[in-house]
């Protein structure tokens, strides 16, 4: 991390396409992050998702470069950081690397009091995600766990 981006990597031993499609397809994002959810999968698409339970993340979808990139823009509905939907920007890019995946995530835009509290969340769903690339069950999201149905 430094100034006021969040930078995060993750080395997936999947192919970019296999990566990608977790970032296109609403079944596959709510395998790794969230529990419902509605996403418009274009550009200037809408998405709105329950992350942790009583947390929804809001923005648009920017660009799609498949399998290469993603762009959206992020923020929260409710709870107490300061990240008002649509109001920071998250880059996915996607790097053949060997037989698999580097996947970097920059978030960009974020307050200074909400930048930890985002490398870490998206650390966890980031091996959540590489968890599922790679075809394997990262198990029950244990920040759903309290969370009301």
């Amino acid at each position: 991390m430094n100034g006021e981006l969040v930078t995060l990597e993750r080395r997936i031993a999947a192919r970019p396409e296999t990566v990608f499609s977790f970032f296109t397809d609403r079944d596959r994002w709510l395998s790794w992050m969230g529990r419902d959810g509605e996403f418009a999968f274009r550009p200037d698409g809408p998405y709105r998702t329950n992350v942790t339970g009583d947390n929804h993340a809001a923005g648009r979808f920017l660009e799609f470069d498949p399998p290469n990139r993603v762009v959206f823009t992020w923020g929260w509905e409710t709870g107490d950081m300061p990240v008002p939907p649509g109001s920071s920007t998250v880059e996915i890019t996607l790097r053949p690397d060997g037989d698999g995946t580097l996947l970097r995530l920059v978030h960009h835009g974020l307050p200074t009091v909400a930048r930890e509290p985002h490398a870490q969340g998206w650390g966890h769903y980031l091996d959540r995600l590489t968890a599922r690339a790679e075809g394997r069950d990262p198990g029950p999201d244990r920040w759903m766990e309290n969370a009301p149905a």
